[in-house]
């Protein structure tokens, strides 16, 4: 049988700890709790961690900090933002540094549930035929099994689980023209926000990362309409 997904909840406030143990367990999750950076380390080091909700603010440490430092370090537990902040530019810095969601406080806990599914959902492993599908599209093969991306000369790209997410509902639909609030809404299960520029810093750094500047248009921005894969994707059955 398997076991239910193991959350780690960071929040130095233990009011919210315990609010949230209390909601995410009775949802069918298991919840580890930590109050800092170095209760955060030790839950890493000792459980096996699925999802983590992070606050920005700790005693120890800033969350915007842990999660570029985790990214450098390659982890790739999912990440969901807790912060305070109303400012636009720091929930795209944490989207920048390589974080899947972010809420702002106060929130519901149960909207904080349905972003938690819908990260897991994004991140688990397809089932059936598309685990041995290939995409390739100017030099590039994404691998969605294992969420692998390589280069025209074989290098493996470095990307986010929000940057490959993206990617991949682009070589899903390729050639469709794709409003922000769609890709809102495809690559992060919820309608977005007109003032929401998450999907165009994606789109900057997805961009950056595929070196567009050396191997030409990938992607197309069309005015008032949103952004288009322009490259020609092929997809084949991986070998068995």
């Amino acid at each position: 049988m398997q076991s239910a997904p193991q959350i780690l909840v960071v929040d130095d406030d233990p009011e919210i700890r315990k609010l949230l143990a209390r909601y995410i367990e009775s949802q069918g999750f298991r919840v580890q709790l930590a109050a800092s950076r170095q209760e955060l380390e030790e839950a890493l080091t000792t459980h096996g961690v699925d999802l983590m909700v992070l606050d920005v603010m700790l005693p120890d440490g800033s969350g915007l900090d842990i999660c570029r430092d985790l990214r450098a370090r390659r982890s790739n537990v999912p990440i969901i933002l807790l912060t305070a902040l109303k400012e636009d530019v720091d929930r795209i810095i944490g989207l920048e540094i390589g974080a899947d969601d972010y809420m702002g406080k106060p929130f519901n806990p149960r909207e904080l549930v349905a972003r938690i599914r819908a990260v897991l959902r994004r991140r688990a492993e397809l089932p059936g035929p598309a685990e041995a599908t290939t995409y390739s599209f100017e030099g590039f093969v994404a691998e969605p099994a294992t969420r692998r991306v390589t280069n025209p000369d074989g290098e493996e790209v470095d990307l986010t689980g929000a940057e490959y997410d993206l990617l991949q509902v682009f070589l899903e639909r390729p050639g469709r023209v794709l409003s922000r609030d769609s890709l809102l809404d495809l690559t992060r299960g919820r309608e977005g926000d007109v003032m929401d520029r998450s999907i165009d810093v994606l789109m900057s750094r997805l961009r950056r990362k595929l070196g567009e500047e050396k191997s030409g248009k990938l992607f197309k921005t069309v005015r008032n309409g949103g952004y288009q894969l322009a490259a020609r994707v092929e997809t084949k059955d991986a070998a068995p």
